[in-house]
């Protein structure tokens, strides 16, 4: 149940459904409706007073089919409203099969109640929330009432997350079939509380048709391209990875990397170093391997000549203009060799192409390119991507999608809530990220990673899902005290709990 629908795309589904029988609208709202009462009545089965807050929409519907059974169940249940829903609609034949006490929204109070079902909007809301509505909800979270939203706590837009004028704090939100995106983007995800997906007689075929090309980042996602070992392989087979160095002051960045690659699973990692460099690394490198380069011929050579099968290119390098000669020349297979997979470009690699990004999107986009992988957090991304980073018409998510596509690459936009995009559309919402991570060399850590999985014949995208995710698995393993060095050191038991090899 990875897949996430945008509120259009949830909207097609229930009409596909209805369309297909037997059930029409009213039979989805019902089994909405019993959704809602069975996860109230399981955690809150004494609530003495409960206040059900409709819209005068499907989601208000679904707030008094669940008021009926909540009363039937033997609670105390008040619907309040500020309209009737529209004669001959479902919402209306659930408010009279209802029965049970309706008041005006005038007469809420917050004191007057034990638990409040939020069935104002849901996800579908386009409109900043104010008036009488805002009011109410300013007056229940500053109550710290316990409140249960359906589909989405009212006031956060399910497409983008964000707050639109006002929006409750929900301790639990009940949706149906799948998650949207403003489950997962922030602010929305903090107003959610605990999400609970139900089943409301959706069927998955339906997905078919609709073709999301959103997803929850979970292992689901991408396991069945995860890494697996054959009983005959060997280090090179199990792919070699690049780790270009900076200079003698700067070059725990690059260490961190390799590290990351080689716990991820990369049979051979290679250090590239300038040669003021060398001693440096070499006191702390063992099974990691070191190799001096002094220009970008020493470095595509060494690449094409020792097959390897990816490459960091970025963490502590601080070179920018060697970097703009480098990062081009990697991409190009002519001169690497077919079996290069991919680049990861993070931190001073980003930095180097701030004032040309389209000299590296351009590379990228050649039909003999290898795979490019970025990693902006949000002070790189705004740099880098100019006017989509600016344009406050767009979420997350889709400055993620036009970012990729822009640059021709993934684009991993990194932060709490975590976009993992690809040109061709895809996208993923990471949802474990953790504070934690909030380090110095996190983020080299996290290239590493990435490049150790391409180099495993793991596809860009789904590599760099699978890296976001472990990474801040490793980082929750760990817990307070978390520093950069102790993530590649936790990756084995991360992945032996997800069954890798």
């Amino acid at each position: 149940m990875h897949e996430l629908l945008t509120p259009e795309e949830m909207g097609e589904a229930d009409r596909l459904t209805i369309a297909a029988g037997p059930g029409d609208g009213y039979v989805l709202m019902r089994n909405a409706g019993v959704s809602i009462a069975r996860a109230i009545l399981a955690r809150f089965p004494d609530a003495g007073r409960i206040a059900v807050l409709c819209g005068p929409g499907n989601n208000g519907g679904d707030g008094y089919v669940a008021a009926r059974l909540l009363a039937e169940a033997g609670l105390g249940v008040t619907c309040f409203r500020g309209h009737v829903p529209r004669e001959g609609s479902d919402a209306f034949l659930a408010a009279a099969d209802y029965q049970g006490a309706v008041r005006s929204l005038g007469e809420f109070t917050a004191d007057d109640c034990d638990l409040v079902i939020d069935a104002f909007y849901g996800a579908g809301l386009a409109r900043s929330v104010g008036g009488m509505e805002k009011s109410i909800i300013e007056a229940v979270n500053a109550a710290r009432l316990p409140l249960i939203a359906v589909d989405l706590p009212s006031g956060v837009s399910g497409a983008s997350g964000a707050v639109l004028g006002a929006a409750f704090e929900a301790a639990l939100t009940i949706t149906f079939f799948r998650k949207k995106p403003g489950h997962l983007l922030l602010p929305g995800r903090d107003r959610c509380g605990e999400v609970l997906v139900t089943d409301i007689g959706i069927r998955d075929s339906v997905l078919e048709a609709i073709g999301p090309r959103c997803y929850e980042n979970t292992s689901d996602l991408w396991r069945k391209h995860f890494p697996r070992l054959a009983e005959d392989t060997h280090k090179y087979r199990r792919g070699h990875v690049a780790v270009f160095s900076g200079g003698a002051t700067a070059t725990g960045a690059a260490r961190l990397s390799a590290r990351a690659a080689a716990r991820i699973g990369a049979g051979a990692v290679t250090v590239l170093s300038p040669p003021d460099a060398l001693l440096v690394h070499a006191v702390h490198l063992t099974s990691i391997m070191l190799r001096k380069t002094q220009t970008v011929a020493d470095g595509v050579d060494f690449i094409r000549g020792r097959k390897v099968f990816s490459a960091v290119l970025g963490p502590g390098f601080g070179d920018a203009a060697r970097i703009r000669d480098l990062a081009p020349a990697l991409l190009d297979r002519r001169r690497t060799g077919e079996g290069f997979h991919g680049l990861v470009l993070d931190a001073d690699g980003l930095t180097a192409f701030e004032s040309n990004p389209d000299e590296l999107f351009d590379a990228a986009g050649r039909a003999q390119a290898s795979a490019l992988v970025l990693t902006p957090h949000e002070g790189e991304f705004h740099r880098l991507f100019g006017a989509i980073g600016a344009d406050q018409a767009l979420s997350k998510l889709e400055k993620a999608r036009a970012a990729a596509k822009r640059a021709n690459a993934i684009v991993i936009y990194k932060g709490p809530d975590t976009v993992i995009a690809s040109p061709d559309g895809r996208a993923a919402i990471n949802s474990n990220g953790t504070p934690l991570l909030a380090t110095a060399g996190s983020g080299d850590v996290l290239a590493g990673m990435a490049a150790g999985l391409i180099a495993q014949d793991m596809p860009a995208f789904e590599a760099a899902a699978a890296a976001v995710w472990l990474h801040a698995e490793a980082g929750k393993r760990f817990g307070p005290g978390l520093i950069a060095e102790d993530l590649p050191e936790m990756l084995p038991a991360v992945l032996d709990g997800m069954g890798a090899e």
